[in-house]
């Protein structure tokens, strides 16, 4: 079993930046491709940003390319992160870390097995 958890979440002035964190613990996801969705309220929850198994290979959503980085430390207990910048009002959600059993990533949520409860970003106009 595989457990993630969240971090780095909370409350920031438009044009802000936050850096969320991923903990992993039980099993390892060295091997397995790590990501980001969110859900804002009223909403339905929508990818965000993937990376590979090594790093090698990101894929991010039109509504934070250019403005957000994911990456990972796999000598870290396999952490990943998000940063985050230039927030708008629109990226308010709770951001779920997640993990599949593939090394390649993807953007549906069907694709990923492992999830965290969340973490919750507000960004204020």
């Amino acid at each position: 079993q595989v457990q993630l958890v969240e971090s780095g979440g909370g409350l920031v002035q438009t044009g802000g930046s936050l850096r969320l964190s991923c903990a992993t613990s039980g099993r390892t996801v060295g091997n397995y491709a790590m990501g980001w969705f969110r859900q804002a309220p009223g909403k339905e929850r929508e990818f965000v940003a993937a990376v590979s198994w090594n790093g090698g290979s990101t894929d991010y959503a039109d509504s934070v390319k250019g403005r957000c980085i994911i990456s990972r430390d796999n000598n870290a207990r396999n952490t990943q992160y998000l940063q985050m910048n230039s927030l708008t009002p629109e990226d308010t959600a709770v951001y779920y870390c997640v993990a599949t059993n593939r090394v390649i990533p993807a953007q549906t949520m069907g694709s990923y097995i492992y999830w965290g409860q969340g973490t919750q970003v507000t960004v204020s106009s």
